[in-house]
């Protein structure tokens, strides 16, 4: 078995984009992150509603063939 093959995995500080920190374990030496739990929409619960109704319409006209457009 070859010796020093295998990464470094050690405990390290990870850094969001709000502030907050938390402790984690990697390879790496620094890990920067854009959303964390504690400022994710999902875990916060401010998470604004997508019109999908509304895309999904424009995809259906934008899509659509002639033959379904003028419906009786």
């Amino acid at each position: 078995m070859k010796s020093n093959m295998h990464p470094v995995y050690q405990s390290i500080t990870a850094h969001c984009q709000c502030g907050n920190t938390f402790e984690t374990r990697s390879t790496k030496d620094a890990i920067s992150v854009e959303v964390c739990a504690q400022c994710h929409p999902y875990f916060t619960g401010k998470q604004r509603l997508v019109d999908t109704a509304g895309r999904i319409d424009r995809f259906r006209r934008k899509y659509a063939s002639p033959d379904t457009t003028a419906t009786s």
